[in-house]
This record gives structure tokens, C-alpha cells and sequence, in this order.
């Protein structure tokens, strides 16, 4: 079994509330290698471009061999966040991305990690008991090879709400 094929877990006590991504702080975490089975199943669901599923097309794109959606880069690094802190967190889910980008192609057998770093933290104004992240992640290849970066919200619960603004 995979890591993405695990079954969903089970709603668990919060540990990481919004308290816990002070601006600056920086996780690492992830480890996933993707196979060709994995890059052609996702992409013949999701993103059937044939650089996605066919070696002859892939070699004679500009990506010069099979590669995985960026669809499917960014469900990886979620996983992943799922599995190092999200599930573990108070989430209150997430209003968006602002920005998103593809460096580089991610080819079979390519193993991905995370590095996030928080860039701001705020209460969220209209719910004291809501906190705002924004995050920066970059998603490397085992060669340290930036493939991926994305900027984005995330919503927290509060371990203390703030008193409403008078």
C-alpha cells in the first residue's frame, strides 16, 4: 500500500492550533517517490495529456520523458501535509492559493519532500476564534531541485479566541 492509497483517517484531538505557525517557522517533512503506474493512473482520471501517459508522446514533448500532472505534484504535497501536521492541527480549511508554480518536471522514480515556511499569521478579524496562515511551500526532488512553490492560506482554530473588536 502506498501513501496515497491509505484510508482516510479519523478525526483526531487537535495538537497544532494557530498559536503553533508563528511567522518564520519552517517544517520539512514528506518522502514520496512516484512510480509510472501512479503518474499514468492519476493522469488518465485527472490531467490525460499524453506527456502524462505515454512514453513516446512524453519523449517527444518538451519534458523529454513521462511526467506527472502538476495536478498530481500538488495532491503529493498535500498528502503529505496531511499526513506531518494537518491532520493533527485544529484546520479550518483554507480559502485559497495565491500563487502557484511548476519548476520543474517530476519524472518516474523522482522522490518529493516539503519545505513550508510560514510568511504571516493574523486573527481572522470577523472570527476571533479563526486564525489565518500563510504559508510558502517548495516541493523538492531527491536532488534538492526546487519542482514546485505555492503561496496560500490556511485557516486554524484558536487555542484562546480574542475578545471581539469593540
Amino acid at each position: 500500500m502506498t501513501q496515497t492509497d491509505k484510508a482516510p483517517l479519523p478525526a483526531r484531538t487537535p495538537r497544532l492550533y494557530w498559536e503553533d505557525f508563528p511567522p518564520g517557522s519552517v517544517r520539512e517533512f514528506g518522502r514520496h517517490t512516484l512510480t509510472r503506474e501512479a503518474i499514468v493512473r492519476f493522469a488518465s482520471e485527472f490531467d490525460p495529456q499524453p506527456f502524462h501517459l505515454d512514453e513516446a508522446a512524453a519523449e517527444a514533448s518538451l519534458f523529454g520523458a513521462l511526467s506527472a500532472s502538476g495536478w498530481h505534484t500538488c495532491a503529493l504535497v498535500m498528502r503529505m501535509m496531511c499526513d506531518d501536521f494537518l491532520l493533527d492541527s485544529a484546520s479550518l480549511g483554507s480559502p485559497g492559493l495565491d500563487h502557484i508554480k511548476w519548476l520543474k518536471p517530476v519524472l518516474v522514480g523522482d522522490t518529493l519532500r516539503v519545505r513550508l515556511q510560514v510568511q504571516e499569521a493574523r486573527p481572522m478579524a470577523s472570527r476571533p476564534h479563526v486564525g489565518l496562515v500563510r504559508f510558502e511551500w517548495q516541493a523538492f526532488n531527491q536532488k534538492s531541485e526546487p519542482v514546485l512553490t505555492m503561496q496560500g492560506w490556511n485557516m486554524f482554530g484558536r487555542r484562546e479566541a480574542a475578545a471581539p473588536a469593540a
